[in-house]
């Protein structure tokens, strides 16, 4: 559904942890945006071959209305995730684009404090090996994790 007035190529950009959701939960969402008309981007189906990925799923959130952002467990291990969320957040401010968090199987105030098990193993890590976005990442999940959202745990 491209809305050219506002220059939307895709509805919603999906964007999420695939070891933890991709076989599951983010398969389930977006069969049901499908099932119901909405173009969603998901970066591990509609990239090209031979395309860089960062630039083109950069491109996508930009052209994109809506974002879901599925927080999981090992969401914050992957500098590729949080580098599309700091870009998510700053369509959300810059062009309207508004954003949907869903926390899977991990809680709201872990993710917005990046505390718990799986949130402060990954910053430990990333404060050795990318210290110059660290704080832009803290910085997106904290805003991110404000957000009206679903809590949904895996039990």
């Amino acid at each position: 559904m491209e809305n050219e007035n506002e220059g939307w190529i895709y509805d919603v950009f999906v964007n999420f942890r695939g070891k933890d959701t991709g076989r599951n939960f983010t398969d389930h969402l977006c069969a049901a945006l499908d099932q119901k008309g909405i173009m969603a981007f998901r970066y591990d189906q509609a990239l090209e071959r031979g395309k860089p990925i960062s630039s083109e799923i950069l491109k996508s959130i930009g052209e994109s209305r809506f974002s879901i952002v599925v927080f999981s467990k090992n969401y914050a291990a992957s500098a590729r995730r949080l580098d599309e969320l700091v870009e998510i957040l700053r369509c959300m401010k810059s062009t309207g684009q508004i954003v949907f968090p869903v926390f899977y199987d991990v809680d709201p105030s872990d993710v917005r404090k990046q505390r718990g098990e799986y949130f402060e193993k990954a910053f430990r890590k990333h404060e050795e090996d990318f210290m110059d976005k660290v704080e832009s990442w803290r910085g997106a999940l904290r805003d991110a994790a404000t957000l009206s959202g679903w809590n949904l745990y895996n039990k």
